[in-house]
Formats: C-alpha cells, sequence, structure tokens
C-alpha cells in the first residue's frame, strides 16, 4: 500500500528543484484556501485572485517554512495576511442606502433598533445584513469580527495567524465591534430619515 508524500516531503522536493510537486500541494489545500478566500471577498473572481496569489507567495516563500509548525498552520497564516492585504487593497467607501436593503432586512433593523437584544441572530435578513455592514467595516474591523465571531477563532489562534499582539487582537476586536454597531445604527437612523 503507498502512502502519500508528507508536506515536508514535497516541500523538500519543490526547494530541490523539483517545482512540478507544488501541484500536490495545490491540490491537497485549494478548497481550504477557498473556503478561507470566500469569507474576504464576495465576486468569485476576488476569491480566484486571492487564492491564485495566496499559492504565488507559498511557492515563492516556501524555503522559509522551517518545518517546527505543520505546513498547513503556516500556509494559512499566509492566506490570512493575504486576505487582510486584500480587503485594504480593495476597500471602498461604499455607502448603501436603505433602498439597497430588503423588506426581511429593514424589519431586522427595525427590530434592532428596539430592542437589540430581541433580534433574532440566525435570522436570513440578518446574514445577510452582516455580510453587507461587513463590506462597510475597514479592513483590520472586517478580519477581526471574520475570525473571531464568523469562524470562532481564539483570541490567540488569531494572534498567531495575523502576528499581532494579544492585546492588539482585544484591542482590535472591541474597536470592530463598536465600529459594527455604529454601522448597524447609522442604518436604523438612515431608515427614518
Amino acid at each position: 500500500m503507498e502512502t502519500e508524500p508528507s508536506d515536508a516531503e514535497i516541500v523538500a522536493a519543490v526547494c530541490g528543484g523539483d517545482t512540478e510537486r507544488f501541484s500536490e500541494l495545490v491540490t491537497r489545500y485549494q478548497s481550504r484556501l477557498f473556503a478561507t478566500a470566500r469569507r474576504y471577498a464576495r465576486r468569485e473572481s476576488e476569491v480566484q485572485d486571492i487564492v491564485q496569489d495566496i499559492f504565488l507567495k507559498a511557492f515563492s516563500k516556501l524555503s522559509s517554512w522551517r518545518g517546527e509548525a505543520p505546513f498547513e498552520h503556516w500556509l494559512m497564516r499566509l492566506a490570512v495576511r493575504t486576505c487582510y492585504d486584500s480587503l485594504r487593497v480593495h476597500q471602498k467607501n461604499r455607502e448603501h442606502s436603505v433602498s439597497d436593503l430588503t423588506e426581511d432586512e429593514v424589519g431586522w433593523i427595525d427590530q434592532f433598533a428596539v430592542a437589540p437584544e430581541e433580534a433574532h441572530p440566525d435570522a436570513d435578513a440578518a446574514r445577510t445584513l452582516v455580510a453587507k455592514v461587513l463590506e462597510k467595516m475597514s479592513p483590520a474591523a472586517r478580519l477581526i469580527i471574520t475570525l473571531l465571531e464568523i469562524e470562532d477563532r481564539s483570541v490567540r489562534e488569531i494572534a498567531d495567524l495575523t502576528g499581532w499582539s494579544i492585546p492588539l487582537v482585544k484591542v482590535r476586536a472591541f474597536r470592530a465591534r463598536a465600529e459594527m454597531k455604529k454601522i448597524l445604527q447609522r442604518l436604523a437612523q438612515d431608515k427614518y430619515l
């Protein structure tokens, strides 16, 4: 019975000049990277660009992987940083008016404005609204909310993935939540103007 080569064996082969073996890493990790990139970009063309960028960076920096941690951790750290860079580059201050929202989303905002603690977090309208709110957030805030609240990662994991200190992750999480709340409140106010 033949076993699959380990990540370390493939990396060693690629670094040794057998660059064709890199395709094995692409095949092994592409679905995970696409899933990660989809959390940061909405259009499929952007997702494809991000994943391609991740693999290009991974290939060019492959010799910097020391093997002290699993290759997958190294690759995912590179992926998160690439997604963050993409958010910063493509950030636009998009203003969405209330007319951009569906009736369900407006209803959810109404409930949020009256009684935030009773706004049902699992509603489809809420999920769609959260996606729209995330689009309006700064790149750092969007990254931290995605990692912390959507991917349910710990503060320590986020620090490892981003290279930020644990106190900085906590500060950015606090600020991101405040930013998200302001955006929701602004949407609620705009509805009544």
